[in-house]
């Protein structure tokens, strides 16, 4: 058996992350083989990974990576439970590897991506970095999306509020330089306050302007002020409410927020093209929102605390 030194066990915790008590348990439990620690520590972190799975993770942030020259941009979503580990610089680090990792990466979804093995340590895949995370966080985490772009134009990213929102927007240009960057910049920041859904209305689907035109035409048959307005006459004025509602949720008909005159986003790039004597034109954009679309619990912080220190 082993001596299990002070050392041995600093060491290993300093390679895993994992807690004191467990470095020395799995140091024991494989009479100090530390690859064999390791890969003790791993299967425990899977168990502690299936333990916390049922937990709600609907905080945590979203992050950008840009490669390539601006050729090249992925981002993506991880959750965890709590804001005050997404705030966590541990946690932070390893999205920023995951972020660097998918940008490089084949995989075409997340099932995917999560079989793959883990960059930084071919030993292990993705799913099982991921469940080690947990272990040493201690909390359920959650690679929940990703999307990547490729393209001959530009790419820039954007994170607004310490990750609570990412954005991507990809340009075509046969342009460079810090006015076209800033730009594109200025888009991008456009998209995380106003919430754009789609480019143009070009790309709205036909099933949404009916939808949205039938609830229109409901609204106008029970309001008593159409009651003598003639047919083509309500038909117009609904195109018009149509039409106003389009360019709310169209990035490039929205009103540049940052523009003195009212110019919409479309003219803003037309006008920054033309002083840089280069073409510009917007192609697509990403905006995650970070746990959009998931429930989240109301946490008694102090609670939880205390209910782990009670060792339940």
């Amino acid at each position: 058996m082993a001596n299990i030194t002070a050392a041995m066990v600093k060491e290993l915790r300093e390679m895993s992350g994992a807690g004191m008590m467990d470095c020395k348990k799995a140091l024991t439990e494989t009479d100090g083989d530390f690859d064999k620690a390791m890969e003790f520590l791993r299967e425990k972190g899977l168990a502690t990974a299936q333990k916390k799975a049922g937990r709600i993770a609907a905080e945590g942030i979203v992050a950008t990576t840009v490669v390539d020259g601006g050729k090249k941009a992925a981002i993506v979503e991880v959750n965890a439970e709590t804001d005050f580990v997404a705030k966590n610089e541990v946690f932070q680090s390893y999205v920023k590897e995951v972020v660097d990792q998918i940008v490089e990466s084949d995989a075409a979804d997340v099932e995917a991506f999560k079989a793959e093995k883990w960059a930084l340590d071919t030993s292990m895949t993705v799913e099982e970095k991921h469940a080690a995370m947990i272990a040493k966080i201690g909390e359920n985490m959650n690679i929940r999306r990703f999307e990547k772009i490729s393209t001959d134009g530009l790419v820039v990213s954007y994170i607004h509020a310490g990750g609570k929102i990412g954005v991507l927007v990809e340009a075509s240009t046969d342009g460079s330089g810090a006015a076209i960057e800033e730009c594109l910049k200025n888009v991008a920041m456009q998209v995380a306050a106003m919430n754009p859904k789609y480019l143009s209305s070009d790309d709205v689907p036909q099933d949404y302007k009916d939808n949205e035109m039938k609830i229109l035409k409901e609204q106008a048959k029970n309001d008593p002020k159409n009651a003598n307005k003639p047919d083509n006459i309500i038909e117009k004025m609904l195109m018009g409410r149509l039409n106003k509602e389009l360019k709310e949720i169209c990035l490039l008909e929205q009103e540049y927020v940052k523009a003195e005159n009212k110019e919409t986003v479309a003219k803003y790039v037309e006008q920054v093209a033309k002083a840089n004597g280069c073409s510009l034109s917007l192609k697509s954009f990403v905006r995650f929102e970070t746990g959009e679309g998931l429930e989240k619990k109301n946490e008694d912080f102090a609670a939880e605390v205390a209910a782990q220190m009670a060792g339940k």
